[in-house]
């Protein structure tokens, strides 16, 4: 699907790990997760990437908000299937092209762990009281290893980010990848601990992200592509009406086995595959139409960690609290409109810089005092600051590129 662009066209700049590698997302295409980052815009960032994330944070939000209305709309439901076909892809391809540079150094390792270990535990956490508290069930236990609701993704993204090593080495990546995603559609013994059904079926994704380059970028914004993409969909959206009443969108969370969802495991093979197919399609009909030049909404991409996680209390709390079904109106095609619209704001607030500078402590905590103090960190450092007469020529230039390596 994605080939490279024509050599006349400009290309968008190489990924670094740095400010600008901010998925979502979550929390993911971040440094180290998908979503955290400076309230003002780094030098270097590419504003399409945060405009992508931006845009797919406001789709998870708004396809958590068509959830309870898909039972009594089938227009609802198309559009939900639609979404969830490719919002994750979406997210998750950003987080792999964005880690295309991790390996094992010891500053990678920290960011790892600040950025997608430490918000895992506190939300897993958090969420867990959340919902003790929210639908009376005091008993509920604390699971790490059952990651709930919108946490899934946190654990994904730290296994896939550590096997990225592994990826850069094998022959053909993305067939091996969509290969295991399969086999794993295929185990229902699998089971739930680290959610690993989504870990290994969503796979492909951050493994294809991987292997881009900024030339497929590219070649899926040109002018052909943002035009197909308006019948591509329109074909998307009436297959999913039609399919509506006859499958369930619980393929799309690639959560469960093709047995545990009533399928043989040669129809499940086949579905896994045309999923992966469809997905692919229409993620790139999706960055097609994602404006490439500064919005006022590029800054937010920053925050869509924030976002993404933050927006799960409210998400949930509605189905605990009975709202859908307590308010008829949400269900007429006003509130439906209204449910989207709300979803929309919401999660835009949760990107906000205010928010990001109040919850930066769970998301993108610092925690110096927890690793411990390399003298060559402390070297570099002070080469940095002296500049190159501080030392024998040539020591800070070494000091940069080591940093950037």
């Amino acid at each position: 699907m994605f080939q490279p662009a024509p050599t006349s066209r400009r290309a968008l700049p190489e990924a670094r790990e740095g400010a600008d590698a901010d998925p979502a997302p979550p929390s993911g295409g971040p440094a180290e997760h998908p979503g955290p980052g400076v309230a003002a815009p780094a030098q270097g960032r590419d504003a399409f990437f945060d405009n992508a994330k931006y845009l797919a944070i406001v789709l998870v939000a708004m396809g958590h908000s068509w959830e309870p209305l898909t039972d009594g709309s089938r227009a609802a439901e198309a559009l939900y299937m639609t979404v969830y076909a490719f919002h994750m892809p979406a997210f998750i391809i950003i987080s792999g092209y964005f880690s295309r540079s991790f390996d094992m150094r010891k500053d990678r390792l920290q960011r790892l762990i600040t950025g997608v270990v430490v918000p895992y535990l506190l939300f897993e956490v958090a969420y867990t009281f959340f919902a003790r508290w929210a639908n009376d069930d005091p008993k509920m236990p604390i699971s790490l290893l059952d990651p709930w609701f919108l946490t899934w993704f946190l654990v994904a993204l730290f296994i896939w980010r550590l096997t990225t090593p592994l990826w850069k080495v094998v022959r053909r990546p993305v067939p091996l990848a969509l290969a295991i995603a399969v086999a794993a559609s295929l185990s229902p013994e699998i089971g739930d601990d680290l959610d690993l059904q989504r870990v290994l079926q969503f796979l492909p994704f951050f493994v294809l992200g991987l292997n881009l380059k900024p030339e497929h970028f590219a070649w899926v914004r040109r002018r052909a592509v943002r035009i197909a993409a308006v019948p591509v969909f329109a074909t998307a959206v009436a297959v999913a009406y039609w399919a509506a009443p006859r499958m369930t969108s619980a393929w799309f969370y690639h959560r469960d086995s093709a047995q545990e969802l009533g399928a043989t495991w040669w129809a499940g093979a086949a579905m896994s595959l045309a999923l992966f197919g469809c997905s692919l399609v229409l993620t790139a009909c999706f960055y097609s139409w994602v404006p490439t030049r500064r919005t006022w909404f590029t800054v937010l991409g920053a925050g869509t960690l924030y976002g993404y996680l933050l927006h799960g209390f409210l998400a949930k709390g509605s189905r605990f609290w009975g709202w859908f079904d307590d308010y008829a109106w949400l269900h007429t095609p006003l509130g439906e409109i209204a449910v989207t619209v709300i979803a929309g704001v919401v999660v835009t607030a949760l990107c906000t810089p205010p928010v990001r500078k109040v919850f930066r402590f769970a998301m993108e905590p610092t925690m110096a005092w927890a690793f411990r103090k390399d003298p060559e960190d402390a070297r570099r450092a002070v080469a940095g600051r002296n500049g190159p007469e501080a030392g024998a020529p040539g020591a800070d230039r070494n000091s940069r590129t080591a940093a950037t390596r």
